[in-house]
């Protein structure tokens, strides 16, 4: 791989921290807002450089199709001995008003690698719509869920609104939740905690694909 700049350096430290810290890559938008880019397409340009640097891959049609190759992609994992794999249940559609590990909603289980995710999950949830589309998850993809009550922001979250559970980026400013989707096709949600029934469900630590 050639040798980076210190600006593309600075650059890549922030793709890990993001992927370290929330599981996903930063958009263009957020490396401009970090780094005092006056736009996104300064990042794109740096990113590009990385690209052709062999530092990172760059998936088209997605602001966060950002990928680490080489010395700074995650390392493989040996292969780990059956008895220190976990079990995962699957959580394949949620009945309203029941709770989201009941009997009527688990589909199957998954024997996984628990080193795969930062945090270690409580279950996988299969992801339905593509309202997180640019943040990497797709419809049918299986999120890795730890269950949390609460949440910083930023952070992608599993929420239940009412009957409904849903897959969004969390932001609270003053007593307000929004739930933010990573599509512009579809709006924010916005919840008043003490109007609407609300509860968190849980915090993405990871995310499995299935291929067919």
């Amino acid at each position: 791989m050639l040798k980076l700049t210190a600006r593309q350096e600075q650059i890549l430290n922030l793709i890990k921290d993001a992927i370290e810290n929330t599981g996903f890559p930063p958009t263009r938008a957020e490396i401009a807002n970090e780094l005092g880019f006056k736009s996104a397409n300064a990042a794109e340009e740096h990113l590009q450089a990385l690209a052709r640097k062999g530092a990172i891959e760059i998936a088209a049609g997605t602001s966060r199709g950002i990928r680490l190759l080489g010395a700074h992609a995650e390392p493989a994992a040996p292969k780990v001995p059956a008895a220190l794999m976990m079990s995962l249940p699957l959580i394949g559609r949620v009945a309203a008003g029941s709770p989201i590990l009941a009997q009527e909603n688990l589909e199957t289980s998954y024997s996984v690698d628990p080193a795969m995710f930062a945090s270690k999950p409580d279950y996988l949830l299969k992801v339905r719509g593509e309202s997180m589309r640019d943040a990497g998850i797709m419809d049918g993809d299986l999120l890795a869920v730890k269950k949390v009550d609460s949440a910083k922001n930023g952070q992608i979250v599993v929420a239940r609104i009412g009957s409904e559970v849903t897959v969004k980026r969390y932001r609270k400013t003053g007593s307000t939740i929004e739930l933010l989707p990573e599509n512009p096709d579809f709006k924010i949600i916005k919840v008043d905690p003490e109007a609407d029934e609300f509860a968190l469900e849980g915090l993405a630590v990871g995310l499995m694909r299935t291929w067919h």
